[in-house]
């Protein structure tokens, strides 16, 4: 029920500042969410971490903050390494311009977790590539 409540709360607070719910697979354009949730489902550390942007915030099980990409992927190494992925389902995505933001569902472990992903496109006066800006990892209660 806890889980229900934030990501009601999500999507109302996405939702109010402007961001545009879309299935990206209903407007054909590409769902960048869709190799990333292929690496978390994998517990392809090496592949996910290609994402990460430079510096971003991570959160992992109440450990991280503001890290280098390479901290950044220490801490998912590790989490995978004792918690073994079994699947991942995004449940959640929205976006608007250059930002992308999803919430989804990872069973691992034997536990189930709700993992976040903000995504921004790099921009040198265009989208240069996508990478995740903020990325969390949190035990479902």
């Amino acid at each position: 029920m806890l889980k229900d409540i934030r990501i009601a709360f999500l999507a109302s607070c996405l939702l109010l500042a402007g961001f545009d719910a879309s299935a990206q697979q209903q407007s054909g354009s590409y769902d960048v969410f869709v190799p990333i949730s292929k690496y978390i489902s994998q517990g392809n550390t090496d592949a996910l971490s290609a994402w990460f942007a430079d510096n971003l915030d991570i959160i992992v099980l109440s450990k991280g903050g503001n890290s280098s990409k390479n901290q950044a992927k220490l801490l998912v190494n590790s989490f995978f390494n004792t918690h073994t992925p079994r699947s991942f389902e995004i449940t959640y995505t929205a976006g608007r311009g250059g930002m992308k933001y999803a919430l989804g569902n990872l069973s691992a472990g034997g536990e189930t977790f709700l993992v976040t992903i903000f995504v921004n496109c790099k921009t040198d006066g265009k989208c240069s590539g996508n990478r995740i800006q903020q990325f969390k990892i949190e035990r479902v209660q």
